[in-house]
């Protein structure tokens, strides 16, 4: 049966800590799953929408962006991904009688969580300059009111167009499009706060920003090194993968700062055996020190090259460039510097040089955990070098696999989301639509906010997420954000940015993933590319949520029109009655499109070239795949300091919080923790269950806060901390990031720990 939302914020000020969990998934992902879906949904809609997430005529889960094989289980779908789908898919509705309750005001006390649970939002919705709540407003006036803002920029630059990764790869390219005819290159996306950093290096080494392997590569590799991820949790179908690779006798080495449930047993609920007994997944669990993981790979390499016949010389010399100076680099790896950074015993070490010795066929899989430092891009090089000298790309059962968070977050960029575009890209769209795009670059998420903060940028647009949730140092961008003249979110349901708003604000509310999309020329789909380049269409199979819903393309084309008017050449009108037309601009604009149409039209969709992968050829600058050399890095922590990490629990994706509860972890009925290794906690005088405030340490001397946490003892690395976010957000310096790729440095942040009395 279907449950109301919450009338009021539940306590979380008390969370109870149960044990830790060994397992992930089985009957209780089961029976959760269930509930959820009922609460939701109910009983015959649950049925009716979750027999058709992943599903090749169905509709691409909204959750992550891991791929389906040829073959489809019936019930495609994990925990949490279903909760995602329950959470769009609800009855539960907002409307216009919901905001006229509920002032501004009041919405900025809520919660995510609660925020989250009211359900889909039904009406365009206003917040005029001077009002105290949002009220509704036609869709007119809403486009009218957004020219009205643009117009009177001095600048196209001071414009900022966000994107999340669920958003369509039509919807992307129009978006972009109309961004460029505007006349600005800010067009900054979540790509900017989780793998920039992969794609830096991975452009600089490989010669393409994405990783090289597919599903069939990791069913046959012999060695899966799972590094700085999580994968019970934030991408739970990975385990099938796992499970399949290691029963055809790979072994798989974990390398995180947390033991994690999913990477120890995998209850694979699909099979009789699985809900009884699961498969142990991980036979090396290397406990690092967070941000060690430079110092790893490169003693690693060192060893490798020490190591008789271990490198593969034919490939190195026909394949790569840069072989000597990396060398020289490698050679100079102190076991006793590396002990330090990482915090491992030198045998565990041993032990994972002999599996990678005897492995033909590695894969290095990645996430936050090593995306998310000052140092990420060296890092991420390093695991590249790491997979040259044994020559692992470009063969198959081995490669590159940055596992991608949010479901079309590779396929916006494909599209062109990207404030630093190529020069040929911009060739191809300019030609295509004879329009001038801008040749500077734009702002990514932090120039974003530091030019709200200055008053440099002062409209923001958002099509979908959550841009105040997801972003650093929370105070500075809640600030900037309300120095717009204003914002627009193009949103399913609330979330905190809404509440946190320009001068005036719009809501303009959308189709979702299951959602039924039929315009003039008939029923219409988009399409996704998942984290392993392959494009497929996504159909949703529901009726909207309500009539006075646009779709994703539908908002960009009437907003063109509204913006660039007559003097635009591009048909905006007839991109909005029949996607089919957005398909094949995109097929002479994005290399690998072309024939888009007739492609997506098999079903499962197509995979996109990757020269690495498919050809050993490296478009890089110097036509080779490139090892690097940069000096080791990691994190120093003062005495009586932690390092700590931000991350997402259970019942959570990104930032859409799903429930209280960290099942696997032990939390259940809070967030507000701090895990703390119990050495640690003894010799900072921190009793298990007492509260204190976190207070990061950064250079510029401002004290950032956050107060009332409860310590749970937890055996994660020594010196260091783990936390959730957004909550911690507000502990990360918005200066704080990884080089190169400019991404919030959010897993390494030190922090000291002040008792106090309560939460």
């Amino acid at each position: 049966m279907v449950s109301k939302p919450p009338a009021d914020d539940p306590v979380q000020d008390a969370p109870q800590v149960e044990a830790v969990r060994h397992a992930a998934a089985g009957l209780p992902a089961i029976a959760h799953t269930l509930k959820v879906a009922q609460q939701q949904m109910g009983v015959r809609r649950t049925a009716r929408t979750l027999l058709k997430v992943n599903q090749k005529d169905g509709f691409d889960c909204p959750g992550c962006a891991w791929p389906e094989e040829d073959k489809r289980h019936s019930a495609e779908f994990c925990e949490n991904g279903a909760k995602a789908v329950a959470e769009e898919a609800t009855l539960r509705r907002v409307t216009p009688a919901f905001f006229a309750a509920h002032p501004v005001a009041d919405l900025a006390t809520r919660s995510g969580y609660w925020l989250g649970q009211q359900g889909r939002i039904t009406h365009p919705m206003l917040l005029d300059a001077g009002s105290d709540r949002y009220e509704p407003v036609t869709w007119e006036r809403a486009f009218s009111i957004i020219a009205e803002e643009l117009s009177a920029l001095d600048s196209p630059d001071e414009a900022v167009f966000y994107t999340s990764g669920r958003t369509s790869n039509e919807a992307a390219f129009l978006l972009q499009l109309f961004a460029r005819e505007f006349g600005t290159n800010n067009l900054p996306d979540c790509s900017n706060m989780c793998h920039e950093s992969s794609g830096s290096a991975l452009t600089e080494t490989i010669g393409i920003g994405k990783g090289s392997v597919s599903l069939e590569d990791l069913h046959r590799a012999d060695l899966i090194i799972v590094a700085g991820q999580n994968p019970g949790t934030n991408h739970p179908r990975m385990l099938s993968a796992l499970e399949k690779a290691k029963t055809a006798g790979a072994r798989i080495i974990s390398v995180n700062p947390l033991p994690e449930a999913g990477l120890e047993r995998f209850k694979n609920p699909q099979t009789a055996r699985g809900m009884l007994k699961g498969t142990a997944l991980t036979d090396l669990h290397l406990q690092i020190r967070i941000g060690g993981d430079q110092a790893l790979f490169r003693l690693l390499n060192k060893l490798i090259l020490e190591t008789g016949g271990a490198v593969d010389e034919a490939f190195v010399r026909e394949h790569t460039h840069g072989f000597d100076e990396f060398t020289a680099a490698a050679r100079d790896a102190d076991w006793d510097e590396t002990l330090a950074a990482t915090g491992l015993e030198r045998a565990a070490i041993e032990r994972a040089l002999s599996m990678v010795l005897a492995s033909r066929r590695t894969i290095v899989c990645w996430a936050m955990g090593l995306t998310q430092h000052k140092h990420s891009v060296p890092t991420i090089r390093e695991v590249v070098n790491f997979l040259l000298l044994r020559g692992n790309i470009g063969r198959p059962g081995a490669g590159v696999c940055p596992v991608r968070g949010h479901s079309n977050v590779q396929g916006d960029r494909t599209m062109g989301i990207f404030e630093r575009p190529a020069p040929a890209f911009l060739d191809a769209l300019d030609k295509e639509f004879g329009i001038t795009s801008p040749r500077h670059h734009g702002f990514d998420v932090v120039r974003a906010i530091r030019a709200l903060r200055d008053g440099r940028a002062r409209v923001f647009f958002a099509m979908g997420g959550n841009f105040v949730g997801a972003t650093p140092d929370t105070e500075v961008t809640e600030s900037a954000m309300r120095r717009a003249r204003l914002t627009v979110h193009v949103s399913t349901k609330l979330n905190r940015s809404h509440a946190v708003t320009g001068t005036r604000a719009l809501i303009l509310p959308t189709l979702g993933r299951t959602d039924k999309d039929v315009r003039e020329s008939g029923k219409q789909f988009v399409t996704v590319e998942d984290s392993m380049g392959l494009v497929h269409a996504s159909r949703g199979n529901l009726p909207p949520a309500s009539p006075h819903l646009l779709s994703e393309p539908a908002i960009v084309a009437r907003m063109a029109r509204a913006v660039l008017g007559e003097a635009s050449a591009t048909p905006w009108e007839e991109f909005e009655k029949d996607y089919a037309t957005i398909r094949d601009r995109i097929a002479r604009v994005v290399p690998g499109f072309e024939d888009f149409n007739a492609k997506i039209a098999r079903p499962g969709g197509f995979a996109l070239p990757h020269a690495p992968r498919d050809e050993r050829r490296f478009p890089t600058k110097t036509g080779k795949a490139n090892f690097t050399a940069a000096p080791v890095e990691y994190p120093k922590v003062p005495e009586g300091r932690l390092l700590l990490q931000t991350l997402r629990s259970h019942d959570q994706y990104n930032t859409t919080i799903y429930g209280l509860d960290d099942r696997y972890r032990g939390i259940k009925g809070g967030r507000r923790v701090v895990l703390v290794h119990p050495e640690d906690a003894d010799a900072l005088g921190l009793a298990d269950g007492s509260y204190a405030d976190l207070v990061s340490e950064w250079r510029d001397g401002t004290e950032r806060r956050a107060p009332g946490f409860r310590v749970v003892r937890y055996p994660t690395a020594r010196g260091c901390a783990a936390a959730y976010y957004p909550e911690t957000n507000v502990l990360v310096p918005l200066d704080s990031t990884a080089d190169v790729s400019n991404t919030p440095a959010s897993k390494s942040v030190i922090v000291r720990l002040e008792q106090s009395p309560t939460a």
